[in-house]
């Protein structure tokens, strides 16, 4: 029984390594994706995503911006930089994938999707703080709601 569990588990364990491997040597300046096959062809930047969104509450669109930090529990999340700073929360589509739980901080990433009008509500800003490995005092410190852009990405490019 012992072996056949071996067997059945052994080509899972050799594909996850090979996977994690070849992520590993993907060369500088070049994309990995994530979820849905895109191209960084025609994606808007950050300043002039926000020009086109300035009077509608939602949007399908491509954006290329800066990543400021990702989900360190699962990396089903991660916030990229807005024109003034501020992060624009960006989950994935039906949960369908994930991006790397570290080391994403001041990459390029390109996403396309949908973004919208949002208000977050004090006990999802301060899950989020905690998924961020923030402080017990950073995470009490949360005691308003947010209102901002938060997108919903079908695919995800982040650069090497």
């Amino acid at each position: 029984m012992k072996k056949l569990l071996f067997l059945m588990l052994a080509p899972l364990a050799v594909a996850t390594y090979a996977q994690n491997d070849a992520k590993a040597q993907v060369p500088k300046g070049t994309y990995v994706s994530y979820g849905d096959a895109i191209s960084p062809d025609g994606a808007m930047s950050i300043a002039e995503f926000e020009k086109a969104a300035a009077n509608v509450d939602s949007m399908s669109v491509k954006v290329k911006g800066e990543i400021i930090e990702s989900c360190t529990k699962k990396g089903c999340w991660m916030t990229v930089k807005m024109s003034d700073g501020s992060p624009m929360m960006v989950r994935f589509r039906d949960y369908g994938f994930f991006v790397p739980k570290q080391g994403l901080e001041g990459k390029e990433v390109v996403m396309q999707g949908r973004a919208r009008k949002e208000v977050t509500g004090v006990n999802m800003l301060r899950h989020y703080a905690e998924d961020a490995g923030k402080s017990q005092e950073e995470i009490t410190a949360i005691t308003e709601p947010e209102i901002g852009w938060k997108f919903e990405a079908d695919g995800v490019l982040i650069k090497e």
